[in-house]
């Protein structure tokens, strides 16, 4: 009988010292505040995030893809370090991979020469005679920013046009800012398109311009095709920007997918569809792909479309998105099939 009685006091001690420690965990996770999810673990697993660390912290942004000689290479907006290092400023990263969903950065292009020396950033990639030819912006100018050319023979070391900056538009309907370019080969041209902005540099609207194939592609090559913006903002979503035009063609019809409203504002995806490449209309009045709900890795935008289409015709949309307003920046995709002559999206 004693013998039990002691076995039972041992039970009852160690039943009350695990509930005594259930309440201080318990008081703990109440009473001390718990770490937010960073933008990366606020994702399902199966979407594809890709961020550069080099500058600290995570963030990519304005992406574009090609398969090139059997990998694939991204391009992508990179920060400054920061550090006071001289000639400090946006770059471009490059990422690689072999499947499209695990990326490896894999180098970077750095600002050099005059016109670039506030910065490089928004690449828009093509490959053309077993090379890659990269359009970007410079960076940090305001309404003085171009678009340059660079071509390389392994997707990571380029050589610049030395005609740079090749494009800028004209008109006393834009200041004469050039941004966010993308190209697209067509019957014989390689079409141009940048956003550029208002008198007022207010309003962020598109241009687009054309240059001979069997160009140089340098300054003097390219004709501008518009004496007013292709494309402005007008439905309430896009506020006052309109910017990164993305172009494919499917079925003999252009199609653009942009970005609607300024960073984080939020910025959201829409597509209009065009016959000739120049005159263009909207698919939809709301978003082909809005931003995310609170919580979710996008909530702040999904933005600055990149098209890709790989070798077999398999169609992807290449994004960018946070959660956290623009302090991280984080890149995506999703592929693209089609009904009816639309676009829609396979969300993961």
């Amino acid at each position: 009988m004693r013998i039990k009685k002691l076995i039972m006091s041992k039970q009852m001690k160690y039943q009350f010292v695990i509930t005594m420690i259930g309440l201080g965990v318990l008081t703990a996770l109440l009473v001390y505040p718990q770490p937010k999810l960073q933008a990366a673990t606020a994702a399902p697993k199966d979407i594809m995030l890709f961020a550069d660390h080099s500058r600290g912290r995570p963030f990519s942004k304005d992406p574009d893809v090609v398969n090139f000689k059997g990998k694939y290479y991204m391009y992508y907006s990179i920060p400054p370090f920061g550090d006071g290092r001289p000639r400090d400023g946006w770059a471009i990263g490059i990422a690689g991979s072999n499947d499209l969903q695990s990326w490896n950065r894999i180098g970077d292009i750095l600002p050099a020469g005059e016109y670039e020396k506030k910065g490089l950033a928004a690449p828009a990639a093509i490959v053309l005679n077993n090379k890659v030819h990269l359009f970007y912006q410079t960076y940090g100018n305001g309404p003085k920013d171009a678009i340059c050319h660079a071509f390389s023979d392994d997707g990571i070391h380029f050589t610049r046009n030395p005609t740079n900056p090749i494009f800028s538009p004209t008109g006393l309907w834009n200041v004469g800012r050039a941004i966010d370019a993308d190209v697209i080969e067509h019957n014989g041209r390689l079409l141009l398109y940048c956003a550029t902005r208002d008198p007022s540099m207010k309003i962020q609207m598109l241009a687009v311009a054309a240059a001979p194939m069997d160009s140089d592609f340098g300054r003097t090559s390219w004709k501008q095709l518009c004496d007013g913006p292709i494309l402005k903002p007008e439905l309430p979503w896009e506020k006052n920007c309109i910017e990164a035009p993305a172009v494919c063609k499917h079925n003999g019809l252009f199609f653009m997918f942009y970005a609607g409203a300024y960073n984080n504002q939020p910025q959201q995806i829409g597509c209009a569809v065009s016959k000739d490449g120049i005159s263009w209309k909207r698919l939809s009045n709301t978003p082909l792909l809005a931003n995310g709900k609170p919580g979710q890795w996008n909530s702040s935008e999904s933005g600055h479309p990149g098209i890709f289409v790989d070798n077999d015709g398999q169609m992807y949309l290449f994004f960018q998105g946070n959660n956290d307003r623009g302090k991280s920046w984080y890149i995506s995709k999703m592929k693209v099939e089609w009904k009816n002559n639309r676009p829609f999206l396979i969300k993961p």
